[in-house]
């Protein structure tokens, strides 16, 4: 008994040395997060990631496809955006290792995700719901959001804390590559096949409407079309949530925060008018 319970307290010891040693400050939200894997190993392994994804699904061709060309055109203007703001604010580091890509997948989900690095995919599924250009501006800034504020990466540390006892990326990789490969995909919401889809925090998503809302309007999109969007998203899975509303919960919160925000995102929208 004694043993054990030596061996338990070792653990929780160590468990919070992990927690004490691996919080740091996020550059863009000023909070403190769990980072336990260097954003430069999870860019890396988006890549990989990334390309084994759209070898696996349809990708529709801008040339071809006015959605896809929407698409394309929405992600520039974004990226274009920010990475030009947080230039004028000094944070490039921010943006290191960003090579943008931009792709649309025929799947009739309401989803969308941006891995480390700035691989973004929209599902053609989302396009009734955002109905318009700058709705899609909305929800791509979002999910742009999420990835710029490291939530990803905090979920995946978080999981590898409770799963994997917070071992290393590379070792992870190397010891259980399929269970860690998993909770990659899980942590940014990609793929219904792969189980349960980490929750985002309260506190990640009201960051990513709030800076999401600030991207879209830094590209030249009204900030007020978020309003109607998120209504819409709310009615569209009827008594079930479609999947991107169940890792996105849209509920008067939502909208309340979404109000709350509007005004410095509308400074933004008329700083791109003038």
């Amino acid at each position: 008994m004694s043993r054990a319970k030596d061996m338990r307290n070792i653990i929780i010891l160590f468990v919070s040395a992990l927690i004490i040693t691996g919080c740091v400050i996020n550059s863009v939200t000023g909070r403190k997060q769990l980072s336990l894997i260097p954003e430069s190993e999870l860019q890396l392994m988006a890549v990989s990631q990334y390309s084994t994804f759209l070898s696996e699904n349809k990708v529709l061709n801008p040339k071809n496809n006015k959605d896809a060309a929407m698409i394309d055109r929405v992600g520039a203007r974004i990226s274009n955006a920010i990475t030009h703001y947080f230039k004028s604010q000094g944070k490039e580091s921010v943006m290191q290792g960003y090579k943008w890509e931009f792709n649309t997948i025929e799947n009739k989900e309401a989803n969308a995700w941006c891995m480390p690095g700035g691989k973004v995919v929209v599902y053609t599924g989302l396009l009734p719901i955002t109905q318009n250009e700058t709705a899609l501006a909305i929800v791509v800034g979002h999910e742009i959001a999420h990835a710029i504020a490291l939530h990803g990466s905090e979920r995946m540390s978080q999981a590898m804390m409770q799963q994997l006892g917070g071992m290393a990326l590379e070792i992870a990789l190397s010891q259980k590559p399929e269970e860690t490969k998993n909770l990659f995909m899980q942590a940014y919401g990609i793929g219904s096949t792969l189980g349960a889809v980490l929750p985002w925090s309260r506190q990640q998503e009201t960051e990513a409407d709030q800076y999401g809302l600030m991207f879209a309007a830094m590209a030249g999109y009204d900030p007020q079309e978020a309003i109607p969007f998120w209504q819409r998203m709310s009615k569209a899975g009827g008594t079930k949530p479609p999947e991107f509303l169940s890792t996105h919960p849209s509920d008067e919160t939502r909208i309340s925060n979404l109000k709350q925000f509007m005004p410095e995102a509308m400074k933004h929208y008329t700083a791109t008018k003038q």
